[in-house]
């Protein structure tokens, strides 16, 4: 996918209703059903997946001259909404925005999923990568990456590395971390991102890769330190924290990836006009200025462009899963 736009502030979009339509002037288009259009959504309203969704529901709808009715079908980490999805008609009248936690990392976990992204979805447009950092406590005698991975190193099964939970993103972000290092450090599971970056503030464990987002207050605040984030490209939320894939991993990527998928067997006339609509909102300035507050750069691609990325993150993480012995909780 090509480079991403670096900019904005998301403001005010928490309190926009739970299902709202959104209808264009223009004349309707012939290709799409001639009723609303249902988005879907894997999680409940507020969160990163809800609110980008939102973001760009507007300008999909304008540029498709359809109502367009954001649905949330919260439970089990979007793989609810993703079963809906896949098994929905295929003539463009339902589509969905989803991370990879759902559509690449659970099912490369998990074999026994009730859809394959491979073959039960169509990729249509990229829409957004929220990066995560590498956090560590403060006194860690490591003030980058490549001395963390020294220390590892020289210390091996004596460094211990939270996670919000197995075989959530955070989890992942570290065995990737650990294979890519060859490095021996303790996983400690904990129940949720707040009790384990508690315990790293506290000194009980030693590094964690948390969302941008909620670990940067911290570390501005002296309370953890942080080394490195796991995209390939610096966000614009922290220009002043490099990459772990340049500070010693090249190559490291363990992001928060969004885009938008129709169920297989879309005409290809609609997945060009879907992607078209995605694409002209993402890059309208407002938007793409509002992306920011949420750590979500831009993305930008074609169809053909995110289906390759798609197929590549789940090999990376069926992968990683084989060699980590890694499974679904």
């Amino acid at each position: 996918m090509s480079k991403p736009l670096r900019r904005g502030v998301l403001v005010g979009l928490a309190a926009l209703p739970a299902a709202a339509p959104w209808v264009s002037a223009r004349a309707q288009a012939p290709d799409f059903p001639d009723r609303p259009l249902r988005f879907i959504v894997g999680f409940p309203p507020g969160g990163p997946n809800d609110l980008l969704t939102r973001l760009i529901a507007p300008g999909i709808a304008e540029r498709l001259g359809r109502a367009v009715v954001v649905e949330n079908k919260a439970g089990a980490n979007g793989e609810i909404a993703a079963s809906f999805t896949a098994k929905s008609p295929p003539d463009g009248s339902v589509f969905m925005l989803a991370s990879n936690g759902s559509t690449t990392v659970a099912p490369a976990l998990n074999r026994n999923m009730p859809y394959d992204v491979r073959t039960d979805f169509v990729a249509v447009a990229p829409v957004g990568i929220n990066p995560m950092l590498l956090v560590v406590r403060p006194d860690l005698p490591a003030r980058t990456v490549a001395e963390l991975l020294a220390l590892a190193r020289a210390r091996p099964g004596n460094l211990n590395g939270a996670s919000a939970g197995a075989g959530g993103a955070t989890h992942l972000a570290l065995e990737l971390f650990k294979a890519m290092g060859r490095l021996d450090i303790v996983h400690v599971p904990y129940k949720g991102g707040g009790p384990a970056m508690a315990d790293l503030m506290a000194g009980q464990v030693d590094l964690y890769f948390g969302g941008l987002s909620t670990a940067l207050p911290h570390v501005k605040a002296g309370k953890m330190r942080a080394l490195g984030q796991t995209s390939l490209e610096r966000s614009a939320a922290a220009r002043d924290i490099p990459t772990i894939a340049e500070s010693g991993l090249p190559g490291y990527e363990a992001a928060i990836s969004y885009g938008v998928f129709l169920p297989a067997g879309a005409p290809r006339a609609l997945v060009e006009r879907l992607h078209a609509a995605v694409d002209a909102t993402i890059r309208s300035p407002d938007v793409a200025r509002k992306f920011v507050e949420l750590g979500a750069d831009p993305q930008f691609g074609s169809p053909a462009e995110f289906a390759a990325y798609v197929a590549q993150d789940f090999a990376k993480w069926a992968g990683l899963a084989k060699e980590a012995g890694l499974k679904a909780e």
